[in-house]
């Protein structure tokens, strides 16, 4: 059985997070053939998170706006304060729904809207993080037929995350941070 055809990379960290994506996202190639949307959990006010990566990563890299279309060899960042959604048509919804486990943005939030709108064509990865958030996701995830890799809770900055996504998610696959982006730069060339 072949695999679906990649349709969108949704990531989720907290703790450690920029450590974690530092390693994996300036890998990937300006002509990604997916999106990638990505939820950090940060303070409210501006992060730097955007501008950091945009100076790191061949990709585009950007905050969205509410309602823009989801196209690909872009990485979007939920804004802080926000929740960020994935619609039906594929477009991003912005959001200041109450927090989910004291997060907004959340990345549960992001992996069950995400599972919806695409299906087997998701691929969903959790990162180090201090909380469960991202746990329920990653089970919508597999439950809608994606991918779902977590990062090995034994080499994670913040072990807390990757782990409860493990527990709920057990079918998802533990990896090092470079086996992630190998993965990753493995999608649509096979």
């Amino acid at each position: 059985m072949s695999d679906p055809t990649p349709q969108a990379v949704v990531i989720g960290a907290s703790a450690g997070a920029v450590q974690a994506l530092s390693a994996i996202l300036p890998r990937l190639p300006a002509d990604y053939p997916v999106p990638v949307l990505i939820v950090v959990h940060v303070p409210d006010g501006p992060s730097g998170l955007t501008a950091l990566f945009a100076s790191k990563c061949a990709m585009t890299f950007r905050e969205p706006e509410d309602k823009e279309p989801i196209v690909p060899a872009t990485a979007y960042l939920a804004p802080p304060g926000y929740h960020m959604l994935v619609e039906a048509d594929r477009s991003i919804a912005l959001s200041t729904d109450e927090p989910v486990l004291f997060s907004r943005p959340s990345i549960d939030v992001l992996f069950e809207t995400a599972a919806d709108s695409y299906g087997a064509g998701l691929t969903g990865i959790i990162l180090t993080g201090a909380n469960e958030d991202g746990a329920r996701g990653a089970a919508a995830v597999h439950k809608a037929g994606g991918t779902v890799l977590v990062e090995d809770p034994a080499t994670a900055y913040a072990a807390a995350m990757p782990t409860a996504a493990l527990m709920r998610c057990p079918a998802a696959s533990a990896m090092s941070l470079d086996e992630i982006a190998d993965h990753l730069l493995n999608l649509g060339t096979s």
